[in-house]
């Protein structure tokens, strides 16, 4: 039997994952949209350079984030979503804090955790609670959350075991 190559040459599987909020994972996310950010490109020049034109850093944008499951009891998903509607269950009138950071956590073959980003100030701007249905179909049914957020970072004290 071969080795499990855990050190930190190991590339990672997409499947290794778990995503977090509140302080607890939330169960059955299957996909997870890759982060993505964005600098605009700013063309400039010098006045007494008509030709030449530098380039320098705009905006940074990110991307939202998807979030999918197959459709289950548990309302991780449609509690959060109900948040920003100002909906959410027990919801006593008052603004209710939609924003929330979320972890994103990646594991080896043997379950050590090697990775992580958080992603920080995210809010459903967009939440799906059934995916197509068909009666002759045998698919699974899905839930999606799209996150808006402001931005990510990996997590530096994460550190992968040295074998």
């Amino acid at each position: 039997m071969a080795a499990i190559n855990t050190g930190r040459g190991a590339i990672l599987e997409d499947f290794n994952f778990k995503v977090k909020w509140d302080g607890q994972y939330i169960s059955g996310i299957s996909k997870v949209s890759p982060l993505v950010r964005t600098t605009e490109v700013v063309e400039h020049r010098d006045g007494g350079s008509p030709t030449v034109s530098s380039k320098s850093p705009g905006r940074t944008s990110y991307q939202p984030i998807t979030l999918e499951r197959g459709r289950s009891l548990d309302n991780a998903f449609e509690t959060w979503a109900s948040l920003v509607q100002g909906s959410a269950p027990g919801n006593t009138g008052e603004a209710a804090e939609f924003r929330k950071e979320i972890t994103i956590d990646f594991f080896d073959m043997v379950g050590r955790r090697v990775l992580s980003f958080n992603v920080f100030r995210c809010w459903p701007s967009r939440y799906e609670t059934l995916s197509a249905l068909d009666a002759n179909g045998a698919a699974v049914v899905y839930e999606v959350l799209t996150l808006e957020h402001e931005g990510w970072a990996r997590d530096l004290s994460v550190v992968p075991p040295a074998s």
